[in-house]
């Protein structure tokens, strides 16, 4: 009996030790973090963390508004010179704002980079119930427009971002919009890097310091409440390349930006994997790892001086596969491309060396059970190994890579 009271006893301190180092890591986690960072032209996630995971978008709204109000001006529903009266509603929003009254009027032509540049909450009402009569309609409106997007988690109640607990999108969701944005209003995307504008004379400078301070950044928004930290939506352009990220939940906005240009520089890098964390580990023995190669086919430029489409996520086109010399290579593609049709898998690595994705297979494949491929793909004349844990149902891919962070390593689900 008093042995057995003493394990109890010893089980019951190790309970409480372990509470209290779950209590100690969640208040030094940051619940309201998620990212993500997509090529825009080929729409691939190269990194993505609790990228759907319910957050409160604040001033990112506003992208859905100005969407709504760009959609507007190209059915011919308005002009750039139209104007919108000024309800009580509207005037009543709080900071940030420009100062609305009463029984004013501002044009589309004011009304848009007093949204991009001092995200005022008076103009987004104004804008609402010009196109919805009344905001709560207008937020409707957006959450019918978000499903059309392909933005399935995403739920508007206002125009603005203001506090509102119903009003909820995911990283993966804005990075759908932001893309949309570009690819849906090219000759509107340029307003998102205006720096400042000037109403009633008072100029107001724009929050979105990446746009100043960070190389090939153009566009498009931040946003901040209490409930989300600081958020900011971004699209930057180096060469030939452009990618579009989304990072929620920040502490502070010089850490958001921070941390915004880090996903870039890494994004942007050639010679480093853009997916995942080196971790070499211990290799040791694994089982043996596939090798299948594959290119991704790219449409050559259109010689037409015409805006350059950005890629629609939900409308994502299969790469097509080069023909490789033996009839072995062709069925084992085959069967491969029809694996990557149907199923989803693990993305696990992609770099420019073999060596590296072999061995960073390897180590995976003595962790998490399943068929590891590495395939050699060609993307813009540049040549890579992707390491993917393939043939798994969306349930078991979510779970192996939720195993895999466990272990330190970055990881990335994916339906092929």
């Amino acid at each position: 009996m008093f042995t057995l009271k003493r394990v109890v006893r010893k089980e019951f301190l190790v309970l409480v030790a372990l509470l209290f180092l779950f209590l100690v890591n969640q208040a030094q986690a940051n619940s309201r973090y998620s990212s993500i960072v997509i090529d825009a032209d080929t729409g691939e996630v190269l990194h993505e963390s609790n990228a759907d995971a319910t957050r409160y978008p604040a001033s990112l709204t506003k992208m859905m508004t100005l969407y709504m109000l760009f959609e507007a001006i190209e059915q011919h529903k308005m002009t750039l010179d139209t104007r919108m009266k000024v309800s009580i509603h509207a005037a009543s929003m709080p900071q940030t704002n420009i100062g609305l009254r009463t029984g004013d009027s501002i044009s589309v032509r004011e009304a848009i980079p007093a949204l991009i540049v001092r995200s005022a909450n008076d103009v987004a009402a104004v804008v609402a119930e010009a196109l919805g009569d009344s905001e709560a309609n207008f937020g409707r409106m957006m959450t019918d427009k978000a499903r059309r997007l392909g933005m399935h988690s995403t739920t508007f109640r206002n125009a603005s971002g203001l506090p509102n607990g119903e009003q909820k999108t995911t990283a993966r969701d804005l990075v759908i919009l932001s893309t949309r944005l570009m690819k849906d209003f090219p000759k509107h995307y340029h307003y998102f890097s205006t720096q400042s504008f000037s109403y009633k004379g008072t100029t107001y400078n724009s929050h979105n310091r990446m746009v100043r301070n960070t190389s090939g950044v153009d566009g498009l928004k931040t946003g901040f409440i209490r409930a989300s930290g600081f958020n900011v939506a971004t699209s930057a352009k180096r060469g030939n390349r452009r990618v579009v990220a989304v990072v929620m939940g920040g502490q502070t906005a010089v850490a958001r930006d921070q941390h915004m240009a880090q996903l870039l520089d890494r994004s942007f890098n050639q010679g480093h994997t853009t997916h995942v964390a080196s971790n070499t580990g211990n290799i040791l023995t694994a089982p043996a790892v596939k090798v299948v190669r594959t290119s991704v086919s790219v449409p050559a430029p259109d010689p037409k001086p015409k805006p350059k489409p950005f890629f629609a996520l939900e409308k994502k086109v299969e790469p097509a596969i080069r023909t490789i010399a033996s009839a072995q290579s062709q069925l084992q593609l085959q069967k491969v491309a029809m694996q990557m049709n149907d199923d989803w898998a693990v993305q696990i690595g992609s770099y420019h060396e073999p060596d590296r994705a072999h061995a960073h297979a390897q180590m995976v494949a003595r962790w998490i059970p399943g068929e590891v491929v590495v395939t050699e793909v060609e993307i813009n004349n540049r040549k890579l190994y992707r390491a993917r844990l393939v043939g798994l149902q969306e349930s078991q891919a979510r779970t192996a890579c939720q195993n895999l962070t466990r272990q330190g390593l970055e990881c990335l689900v994916v339906k092929s």
